[in-house]
C-alpha cells in the first residue's frame, strides 16, 4: 500500500533530481530512500526514473504519477490547513501579492485588519498583474491584489471600486492651469506605466489620447509606479496614473491635477485560486479590503 511518505520522497526526488541532494533535503539518510523508492516502484510494477542518465529523470509513467503524486499532497496539504484552522481561528501568516498601483487599498487594508487581528502576520509580494497571476498559480501567495484586466480562467475575481486617473506634472512646470484636459497632454512627453506582459493600463492611456485626437508623445514606459513619479518629480514628463497611486506615493516635486473630460477608470481586483482552499484570515481580510476600497473611493468624490 502506497503511503503518503513515500509520495513526498517521490515527488522530493523527482524536483531534485538526485537522491543525494533529496536525502539531504528530507534530512534522511540515502539508503532508507533509495530503498523507499525501490519499494514504490515495485508496488506501482513500473520504473519511474530513467537511472541510465546522469541525472535521475522521470520515465513517461514516472512524469504522470510526478503530477498526481504533487495533486495529492496539495489536496491533503489543503485539508489539513482547514482541519487546523476550525480550532485555531484567524492566526498564521496570509501571502498577498499586489501590483504597486493598488498598495494604497492594501496599506489601508492592512492597518484595519491589524487592528482586528494581531496574531495574523503578513507575507507581501510585488509585481504586475501578469507576475501576480503566476505567483498565485504557483501557490506563493493567498490572494493577488491586481489591475484589471486578467487573462486567467482559472482565477476567481473579486471587483473593487473603480477610481478616476489623474494627471501628475512635475511642480516646475509653471502651467497656471489647475485641472487639465485630454488634449494638454498632447504637447508634453508621457511617462506611462505599461505591464511587463499583456496589456493593461498603457492601452487604455493611449486609447483614451487617440479618442481625444492625438498620438501621445511616450518617452518611457515602467511597471513600478514609484519610478515613474520620480521620474516626474526630476522635471522628465508627465503622466497618467490612478488617484490612490499618488496618494499613496506622494513624492515631493510634483502636482497632481483632476483630467475632467476623461471617461477613463482605474479598475482594481482580488484574485483567487478557484481550486484552492481559502483561510479563514484570507477570508476575512477580503471582507476588510473591500470595505478599505469602497471608503477610498468615495473619498475621491
Amino acid at each position: 500500500m502506497i503511503d503518503v511518505k513515500q509520495l513526498k520522497y517521490f515527488v522530493t526526488i523527482a524536483e531534485e533530481g538526485q537522491i543525494t541532494k533529496a536525502a539531504q533535503k528530507l534530512h534522511i539518510a540515502q539508503p532508507p530512500l533509495s530503498q523507499q523508492l525501490k519499494q514504490l516502484e515495485e508496488e506501482l510494477g513500473v520504473p519511474l526514473f530513467d537511472r541510465k542518465a546522469k541525472k535521475m529523470e522521470l520515465t513517461a509513467p514516472g512524469k504522470a504519477f510526478y503530477e498526481k503524486a504533487k495533486q495529492l499532497l496539495r489536496q491533503l496539504d489543503d485539508a489539513v490547513a482547514e482541519v487546523k484552522e476550525i480550532e485555531e481561528g484567524t492566526a498564521g501568516t496570509l501571502s498577498i501579492g499586489c501590483v504597486k498601483s493598488c498598495f494604497y487599498y492594501l496599506a489601508q487594508a492592512i492597518r484595519r485588519f491589524h487592528e482586528q487581528f494581531p496574531n495574523v502576520t503578513f507575507h507581501l509580494r510585488e509585481g504586475d498583474t501578469f507576475s501576480i497571476c503566476q505567483l498565485l498559480q504557483e501557490r506563493h501567495i493567498d490572494i493577488g491584489i491586481i489591475r484589471l484586466p486578467i487573462d486567467s480562467a482559472d482565477c476567481d475575481v473579486i471587483r473593487l471600486p473603480g477610481e478616476r486617473y489623474v494627471g501628475v506634472l512635475p511642480a516646475q512646470w509653471k502651467t497656471g492651469q489647475t485641472a487639465l484636459c485630454m488634449r494638454d497632454f498632447a504637447d508634453w512627453p508621457l511617462l506611462l506605466l505599461h505591464r511587463v506582459h499583456g496589456a493593461g493600463q498603457y492601452e487604455r492611456v493611449i486609447e483614451e489620447c487617440r479618442r481625444h485626437g492625438f498620438e501621445p508623445n511616450v518617452l518611457c514606459e515602467c511597471p513600478d509606479a514609484t519610478i515613474l513619479l520620480s521620474l516626474v518629480a526630476q522635471g522628465l514628463g508627465a503622466t497618467i496614473v490612478p488617484q490612490s497611486t499618488v496618494a499613496l506615493f506622494r513624492l515631493p516635486g510634483i502636482k497632481v491635477l483632476e483630467i475632467i473630460d476623461s471617461s477613463m477608470t482605474a479598475e482594481a481586483a482580488a484574485i483567487l485560486d478557484r481550486q484552492r482552499y481559502l483561510p479563514k484570515s484570507a477570508r476575512t481580510f477580503l471582507d476588510v479590503l473591500q470595505t478599505a476600497a469602497a471608503r477610498a473611493a468615495g473619498g475621491q468624490h
